[in-house]
């Protein structure tokens, strides 16, 4: 019988893929677009009128080929998944982490199944789409992927008299002629135990150790089964409250995919009751790959809450009722991390030294940092340099530092419904990358930056730019609960501060006040060689997390 399943496997054909891109095309600031499918039959178009109408033209690409894929019988039930076929990489966040010793994935390792699915995906970005035949599961676990139609199952050989039922066959899985089927997502699936098992836990649950198997509880008549991690709980699992434990998991896993929101502290809990449970069951039944299994739990869990940490800090010296406040952030730790790199590297590569020179440097960085090129507008440049653009702007543009298509004063009259397409030359890809970070972290650096500058009070107030420099540089250089510097140590050095902004040390009191005055610090003073204080509340978001 194994002979017979291999071959049927070795019959079925690799998932098909059709993939659109959108990529600039000649120099950056003439913002054409080139629009490529991996089809080879589809020629390259090009589009010298921005990313715009290369967007609205891949778009009608990738209907047609669906219209196409349609007539021709849509997608086909013995195709091999597509996802899989790329080692699950377009949803497993390290998609290398497979091939680092040179070979694929184990099979076990893949969390594929469900019937073959036809589905498109849409980078959020507007860059890339993706049509893909490719298993029910990958579709669900991969973030905007969109299902459009289901395959009808391929037909298998019998099975042997001896080879154990399905586990469950859903009476409607088989699709009529003309009619489309509905996806079965692996989080639509309930545990086969159904109603009838208990509901999730609210909380841990403690798994007592493995007793002897009276006869009549092994036999396992009449005992209910389920599914959790793509194995199936045995009927005949001793003791009951381990068995229930883990079809209970099944279900709160599959509960949790259904969920609009994510909960990462409710994921590190079902992480680590799997961790006990599957330890507990390796112990019961010997099995090591058990073992294993609840080892990656305990990982995920930490990851997990590691993640909840880095999006939400706690104020740490709260009443210690645990009803402490807690505080959105804006950036995680590791985006914080990268937020004082880019502080750095403005720091050594700004071509004056000047405050309003190294503000500017710091906020067209951050707008063309991944590809040497990006979008401003004449709002944005008054804004951050206030009376000061012009002449900051030339001075960049003079030093060869800064390209412009036009003129700086066409570029200060320029209008959010057609920015200034500036181009940085020692950020483009071609020169050494200063930057490891990623499009998404760089926007949430960008936006991070606009809303420290911008700041409703710190503009209200009209303060120059060394005192934003100094705000922003206080903001990435903070403990969860809003001190400057570590929590061992007395603040941050006085005379680092003083240096970015291009201040004398003794200066730095003086904007120190500003900020206070501001409500952006409190509790600040700059005494002894130390920056001390402490954010605001109302800056509590904008706090770095050292």
């Amino acid at each position: 019988m194994t002979v017979e399943a291999g071959a049927w496997q070795e019959e079925r054909v690799a998932g098909r893929v059709w993939t659109v891109r959108l990529d600039p095309y000649g120099r950056p600031s003439a913002g054409a677009v080139k629009l490529s499918c991996s089809r080879p039959a589809c020629a390259d178009q090009r589009f010298a009128d921005g990313a715009a109408a290369g967007r609205k033209a891949a778009v009608g690409h990738v209907n047609t080929h669906l219209a196409h894929i349609r007539a021709g019988g849509g997608p086909r039930g013995e195709a091999w998944c597509a996802c899989r076929a790329a080692d699950c990489a377009w949803h497993t966040p390290d998609p290398e982490a497979g091939r680092r010793g040179g070979a694929r994935p184990m099979a076990g390792s893949v969390r594929c199944g469900g019937p073959v699915v036809l589905t498109v995906y849409a980078d959020r970005t507007g860059r890339l789409w993706r049509i893909a035949e490719m298993c029910a599961r990958c579709a669900a676990a991969t973030l905007d992927c969109r299902t459009l139609d289901t395959a009808p199952p391929p037909a298998r050989p019998s099975r042997a008299a001896d080879r154990p039922a399905p586990e469950r066959e859903p009476a409607d899985n088989t699709a009529r002629a003309g009619e489309s089927v509905a996806a079965l997502f692996s989080d639509r699936l309930p545990s086969p135990a159904g109603a009838a098992s208990p509901a999730p836990a609210a909380g841990p649950t403690s798994v007592p150790r493995a007793r002897t198997a009276t006869p009549a509880t092994a036999s396992g008549r009449g005992r209910q089964w389920g599914k959790i991690a793509q194995r199936t709980v045995p009927r005949d699992l001793e003791p009951d409250t381990l068995r229930n434990e883990l079809i209970e998991l099944g279900d709160a896993f599959r509960a949790y995919q259904q969920r609009t929101e994510p909960d990462p502290a409710l994921l590190a809990e079902l992480h680590e009751r799997k961790a006990r449970a599957f330890a507990l069951w390796a112990d019961v039944s010997g099995d090591a790959s058990l073992r294993e299994e609840a080892k990656r739990a305990e990982k995920a869990a930490q990851t997990t809450r590691e993640m909840q940490n880095n999006r939400v800090g706690r104020i740490i010296g709260g009443t210690g009722s645990g009803d402490e406040p807690v505080v959105e952030r804006l950036l995680t730790q590791k985006q914080a991390m990268h937020a004082r790199s880019v502080l750095e590297y403005v720091e050594a590569h700004a071509p004056h030294p000047e405050a309003e020179v190294r503000l500017a440097v710091l906020m067209l960085t951050l707008r063309a940092a991944r590809a040497g090129a990006g979008n401003v507008t004449g709002q944005d440049l008054t804004g951050w340099l206030q009376g000061d653009a012009e002449r900051v702007l030339d001075q960049l543009v003079a030093a060869d530092w800064l390209h412009l298509p036009g003129t700086v004063a066409e570029a200060l009259a320029s209008q959010p419904e057609n920015p200034t397409a500036i181009t940085v030359p020692t950020l483009l890809p071609e020169q050494p990358r200063p930057f490891t970070f990623g499009k998404t972290t760089r926007s949430k650096l960008s936006g991070w930056a606009q809303k420290g500058v911008g700041d409703r009070k710190i503009r209200k107030k009209k303060l120059g730019a060394a005192t934003r420099l100094l705000a922003l540089y206080a903001a990435a250089h903070t403990s969860p609960d809003g001190r400057l510097g570590h929590p061992e140590d007395d603040g941050l050095p006085l005379n680092q501060a003083a240096a970015f902004c291009t201040l004398l040390p003794d200066q730095v009191a003086e904007h120190v006040e500003l900020l206070i005055a501001a409500d952006w610090l409190t509790d600040a003073d700059a005494t002894g060689g130390r920056l001390r204080g402490r954010l605001a509340e109302r800056i509590l978001p904008l706090g770095g997390l050292l």
